[in-house]
This record gives C-alpha cells, structure tokens and sequence, in this order.
C-alpha cells in the first residue's frame, strides 16, 4: 500500500479544483504538474519557472528545481505564457475568455485584464518593444494584435489594437493563429510561424517602433518547410529555426535554407545561443551550426511537450509526462559536454602478476590535450579504494596503465575524469577476477544417524590461509518450518578446529563456511546427519505380564480387546505405521500393516480386536517411515515389539 503526503494531497487538491475566480494559492513541496501544457517560461530574476495548464486553467509557479511554489486558477485555459522583459508581469492568453491578462510575477496576482475583441483568441502570446503581442483569427484570417500595457484605460485610448500584421498586397498574410517568438537581445524582432496551413508560411517583422514593420516573408510554397510545429529566433543571427531542425536565415525581405541540426520536434534558442531540442525522448543541446550535441537528456518513454532555457542558461526546463501529468523538470549544466569514459581490465587474471588496464575517453565537444585521469584498485585489502598513480590520455583519447594486484577475490579498477570548464566530471571501471590459492575446509559426522535428541559434536577444520582465521557454522534442520540458522562464527584454534553441538531432532545438514582472505578463496562444506524420531508403545487391558520362553508377553482373556497407545515425535500430518504379525508352527507371519495418524499431543491409540480363542500369539509393533508416514524429516525409526497372549 502507497502512503500519500499531505503535500501530494494538497497538490492533486489544486489540480482537480475549478473556481469561479483567479486567485493566487498556496505554496505546495509537490512538482509543478499539468495535465495540457499551455505555455513555459522562466524568469531569473525571481528564480522561477511558470507553466500553465490550458485543461483546468491554472497557471502554476516552479522555483529552478521543478517544486510547485504558487499557483492562479480560475481562468477556464491557458494556452501561452510570456515575461515582461524585466520579468516583474507574466502575461497570459486566455483564449476561452478572450484576454489577455497581467499578473504580478512575484505574487501572481492579477494586475490587469485587456479584453481582445475577437471569437478566436488570443492563441499566443510574446513581448517585445515593451508591447504584448498575440495571434488570433481562424484558419483563413489570422491576423497579429497587440496590448500596450503602458496606456491606461481610464484615458480613453484601448491599450488593445488588432490587425496589426502587415499586409503588403493581397499575396501576404497568416493564414491561422500563428506561432510567436521572441529574442530580449534582439528587442523589437519578432517571429510568426504559421500555424493553419501546412504549406509552412512565416515572417519576420520589426516591431521597434510601435508598428509592425515586414523584414522578410516566405508565402508557404513547400520550399524551406513542410508544416510549423515550432519557431524560434536564433540568437546573434538573422535566422529563425524551425520545428527544432531547419535553420533559415532572412535577408532582403526574403528567406532562405541556412542549415540545419539532425532531425528534432521543437526547441528553445537560449541566450547564449545554445539550442535545446527535443528528439524523440530526448533533448539535445547544440551549438550554434553544430552537428553533434554537446549533451542530451532522456525525458523517459514520452518526447518532452516543451522546453525552455533559464536566462543565466544554467539549466533547461523540459515539461516531461509521468504518472501526474508533465512536471517541470530541470535539466542542468547544459552547457557542459559530458565525456564518455570508458574501462576494460581483463576478465580474470593471476594475484601477484602485472596486469594492463585500458580505455578510452571522448565527448561531442573536444576535450583538452594531455588530460589526467585519477586511478583507484578497490580489493580485499583495500576495501574503501586505494589511489593509483594518475595515467594521461593520448592524443587519439586511449590510455593505459599497469597494476599488480596483491590481493586475490573481485578487484575493481574505477578511473575519473575531473571535468574542466567544457565538460562535467566521468567516472567508469570495470572489475577483475583476481585468482585465489584453495585452502582445505571439512566437516564430520556426514552421514551418521543419531537416537533423537542427541547432542551432537560437529568439528570443522580450517587448512591454510593468509589473514583470516574465521569459519561459521550453520545448521539447517529438514522442514520449511525451520530456518538455516548460524549456530557458531569464531577463529579456529592453533589446530585449526571450530566446534558446534547440534541437538538431533531432525535430519539436519550441517554446513562450515570460509568466507575466504586475500590470498585463498572461499570454501564451504555440508555433512548431512540423520535422526531417528522418538517412539514406544504402551499396551492395555491385560490381566497379567509372564514369559513364555524367554519372551515377555502381554496376557488377555480370549475375548479382550487389547488397547495399544503409541507415543511418537510430532510433526504436522506425521501417521504412524502399525505392523501385526502372528505365530503360527515355529514363525512369525505378518497379518498387516497400517498407517494411523498422530494427534498434536504425539499420540495414536489403536484398538485390536480379540481372536476369540485361547492360544492365539501376536506381536504388534509403531514404526516411523521416511516419505511414507507424511513428512520427511526424521530418518525411518522402529519401535520395539510387543508381544500378546490370548488365553481362556
């Protein structure tokens, strides 16, 4: 059964919750989790992560390790988020209300409401020139709007304009809500992708001065691109990437193929120029114009349903589906290539003999000449690692190096790099079987039989070893309803004996353990020891006891049932074997054998039933049969014979 915190519990709380208005909640120690991603931005200054959930209509608040901190709800959907370039207002499109609305990025409280008069949005969201700018419209009239949050409605001027995608003839326009990116180094560009047609147009405009100004339009004709998913401006260039692959430069008006980066879904372009992709369930981190990532991430089974760099670039922030919908999870030092390091000792090899360690460490980003790699032999002698003398890599990225293991067992050879300002830490080994000399190791009584309830000595001994001087012994009694359990661990004495006393109720083996040292291996031996059950019978209804020859029996008049209780060792489902024989000219003749069950006590009695004439001899006697009494845990036992006389 899984335990739910109050934590988790207040989180689901808030997901499931549907008020009438938006309001600011309470912080919570549960990852940021939505269920419909509707946009992910992060703002440096705070140290926070916003998405919302275009499902419930919350907007949610993540500190820079994905843990939910402040939540808005009530807002029907969400469906894009953008900052403010001083990060002080977090804007959101809320299509099903058709506003656009203003909330303080510290508290998120709501600051404002900026009504959009249209039936089909605002769809996305992005600011620049200290405007917000949105999409809206159908599939065949999407147009660009913006908000000017510094006029004041009180004025009288609308703060919202519409129509604001120039139109140069009637060959351009969006056709669709179109995607929207920003760069805050570049203030005043801004890139549309259309979203409506799967031709592919999209734009470049200067919005530096209040009016969209067209700097470059690609109409769409399967060209450059076949369908937008994704657009994002590429920093410290005039291109735009698109779909997290194609990059397209834009120049006199017009576009054209730039490059591109080995297939992927979507990306953010960081500040520094980095780019976080998501290819299929990972996200790749490339340089500008690279083709090989500097790292990647898995997000698991599913691709991540967004991603968004930091400011600082210090770490991206990818929406990944897990059991309570996509959390924010933070990917770090993504500007770091992380080397792959790897260790190849020999399989096996002899102590006391030189052996030779190799490998190999590489990474997307080239790694400096000459670097050292940190050593460490963990073995029996060495338990918590011993450093070796550091080895440098070669110019093609192999090493080597040299070790003569003194002790014998598992050896692990682990090599670290220490990371460098390119690249994180790597740490690799690989594990030899270092080969140990044998020591003898023996056991008595293996295969004795014992009385029940003999206390009996089992002597170990220990031949050769190097350091260690220990042997335990075990006992495991026939049953599942008796553990193996260890009866004596100690040194064995100057003649290299250990002793233990196992009390024989059952059949028992009986093991000796050398856990093994440096220089000998491990041993172990098993005596298996036999015990008889404990058996008698007692017999009843006899009128006398005499000899007839020199035998004792049992006197019952011709009519008298005699009664015969057997006492036998319990176990669970144990029956007792009754055998009878009769005499008869000079030999005994077996009449019959029969299983009868035992009680919990250990008690049978069975009843026999008169001859009805005089001079009849019997003998009966209990007998305990391995396998066939109904267990086998004790070794086949026979009870002695009792001898009857019937007489007149």
């Amino acid at each position: 059964m899984r335990s739910t915190s109050a934590a988790t519990a207040l989180a689901v709380l808030f997901s499931s919750a549907a008020l009438s208005v938006a309001a600011a909640g309470t912080a919570s120690a549960a990852p940021a989790a939505v269920t419909s991603p509707g946009g992910l931005v992060a703002d440096h200054a705070l140290q926070r992560v916003f998405v919302s959930d275009a499902a419930d209509g919350r907007i949610l608040a993540a500190d820079y390790s994905g843990t939910l901190v402040d939540v808005a709800r009530g807002f029907g959907d969400v469906s894009d988020l953008a900052l403010s370039d001083d990060g002080t207002t977090l804007y959101a499109a809320v299509p099903g209300s058709h506003e656009v609305v203003a909330l303080d990025a510290a508290t998120l409280d709501v600051k404002a409401r900026y009504s959009v008069a249209t039936d089909t949005g605002p769809r996305h969201i992005a600011f620049s020139a200290g405007k917000v700018w949105f999409t809206y419209g159908d599939q065949w009239d999407g147009d660009l709007g913006s908000v000017d949050p510094a006029v004041d409605p009180a004025s009288g001027t609308d703060p919202v304009a519409l129509a604001q995608f120039p139109k140069e003839g009637t060959s351009v326009a969006m056709w669709g809500q179109a995607l929207l990116d920003t760069d805050p180094l570049r203030p005043g560009v801004l890139a549309l992708g259309e979203s409506g047609m799967s031709t592919g147009s999209m734009a470049v405009l200067d919005v530096s001065s209040g009016t969209p100004q067209l700097t470059a339009w690609h109409n769409g004709d399967y060209t450059l691109n076949d369908g937008i998913g994704d657009i994002d401006l590429v920093a410290g260039a005039d291109e735009v990437l698109v779909n997290g692959t194609d990059r397209d430069a834009y120049a006199g008006g017009a576009f054209s193929k730039a490059g591109a980066y080995p297939a992927g879904h979507r990306a953010d372009v960081g500040r520094s120029g980095l780019v976080a992709q998501v290819a299929g369930t990972k996200v790749a981190v490339y340089r500008p114009n690279a083709k090989q990532p500097v790292r990647t991430y898995s997000t698991g089974t599913q691709p991540a349903a967004d991603v968004a760099w930091a400011p600082d670039s210090s770490r991206i922030f990818a929406l990944v589906l897990g059991s309570g919908g996509y959390t924010v999870k933070p990917l770090t030092q993504p500007t770091l290539s992380v080397p792959v390091l790897t260790v190849s000792a020999p399989t096996t090899a002899p102590r006391a003999k030189k052996l030779t360690v190799t490998g190999k460490i590489s990474a997307t980003v080239a790694l400096p000449g000459g670097i050292k790699l940190a050593v460490t032999r963990t073995d029996l002698e060495s338990p918590n690692g011993k450093t070796l003398p550091s080895v440098t890599v070669g110019s093609n990225g192999t090493y080597s190096f040299s070790d003569t293991p003194p002790a014998g067992g598992t050896v692990t050879y682990k090599v670290s790099y220490a990371g460098d300002a390119a690249h994180t830490s790597a740490t690799a080994s690989d594990k030899v079987s270092v080969t140990r000399a044998g020591t003898s190791l023996s056991l008595n009584n293996n295969g004795k039989l014992y009385n029940y309830g003999s206390d009996v000595r089992f002597v170990a001994h220990l031949g050769t070893t190097y350091k260690n001087r220990s042997v335990e012994i075990w006992a495991d009694p026939f049953g599942s309803d008796k553990p193996n359990k260890r009866i004596k661990v100690g040194k064995v004495d100057s003649q290299g004996n250990i002793a233990a006393w196992v009390d024989m109720t059952r059949d028992t083996n009986v093991t000796a353990v050398f856990r093994g040292d440096a220089r000998y291996g491990p041993r172990t031996v098993k005596s298996t020891a036999f015990a008889r059950v404990r058996v008698s019978t007692a017999v009843t209804k006899h009128y006398k006891i005499a000899k007839i020859g020199s035998t004792s029996y049992y006197w019952f008049h011709k009519n008298t049932d005699p009664l015969l209780t057997t006492t036998m060792t319990y176990y669970p489902g144990r029956q007792q074997r009754f055998d009878l024989q009769v005499y008869y000219q000079g030999r005994w003749y077996s009449a019959d054998s029969m299983y009868f069950p035992l009680g919990t006590a250990g008690k049978s009695a069975v009843t026999l039933e008169a001859p009805g004439q005089s001079g009849i001899r019997a003998r009966m006697r209990s007998v305990y049969v391995n396998g066939s009494s109904g267990d086998a845990v004790n070794s086949t036992t026979y009870g002695s014979w009792k001898y009857l006389y019937f007489s007149n």
